[in-house]
C-alpha cells in the first residue's frame, strides 16, 4: 500500500489507519513489529508519535535515539476494547546507533518480542536484520522531490509512505 502524506495531518491519517489495521489482527502468537525505514527526517519518530496518540499515551513520545528503546504502558479503556485491542505496551526502539544485533539482546529483546500484548516499533530495521522476526510489518518512508518548474517549497514536507 502506498499513501501520500502531504502533511501532519496526513501522516496522522496513515498512522491512524495503519494502527487500525494493526489492532484487528489477532492472529499473532508474538508481539506485533512493525520496521520503519526512511532517511533522516523523513518523519519516523513523527508516525510513531501518532501511534502513540491513537493509543491514548498522553506523555510526549520523544526519538529513543540516545536511550534505544522507550516502554510506553497502555492503559485499557472501553474504546480499545471494543475494537479488540490486544497492546498492553508499546516500544519504540532506535537502532541507528546499533552497531549490531547483540546489542539488542542486551536490552531483553527475546522476551519483548516473544510477548503477544507488545506492540514494537522499530527505527533502521536494516541495522539489527538478524534479530528481526522473519514476518514484521514494514513501513518505508521517503521525502518527495520537488518538481523542477514549480515554486520552491511547494514539494516541501511531502512524504511517500510504502507499507508492506
Amino acid at each position: 500500500m502506498n499513501k501520500i502524506s502531504k502533511d501532519s495531518k496526513d501522516t496522522e491519517k496513515i498512522a491512524k489507519e495503519f494502527l487500525e489495521y494493526l489492532c484487528g489482527r489477532q492472529d499473532l502468537p508474538q508481539a506485533c513489529v512493525v520496521g520503519l525505514s526512511g532517511d533522516l527526517g523523513t518523519g519516523k519518530t513523527t508516525f510513531t508519535q501518532f501511534i502513540a496518540k491513537n493509543l491514548g499515551i498522553k506523555t510526549k513520545v520523544k526519538s529513543p535515539t540516545f536511550v534505544i528503546m522507550k516502554r510506553y504502558t497502555l492503559t485499557p479503556t472501553l474504546s480499545r476494547r471494543e475494537r479488540g485491542h490486544r497492546y498492553k505496551n508499546l516500544f519504540h526502539i532506535d537502532a541507528y546507533r546499533l552497531k549490531n544485533e547483540k546489542e539488542l539482546l542486551h536490552l531483553g529483546w527475546e522476551e519483548i518480542v516473544s510477548n503477544p500484548k507488545n506492540l514494537i516499533f522499530i527505527e533502521w530495521p536494516e541495522n539489527i536484520k538478524k534479530a528481526m522476526p522473519k514476518k514484521y510489518h514494514k513501513v518505508f518512508i521517503k521525502h518527495l522531490p520537488r518538481r523542477s518548474g514549480t515554486k520552491a517549497g511547494t514539494k516541501e514536507g511531502h512524504r511517500k509512505f510504502r507499507i508492506k
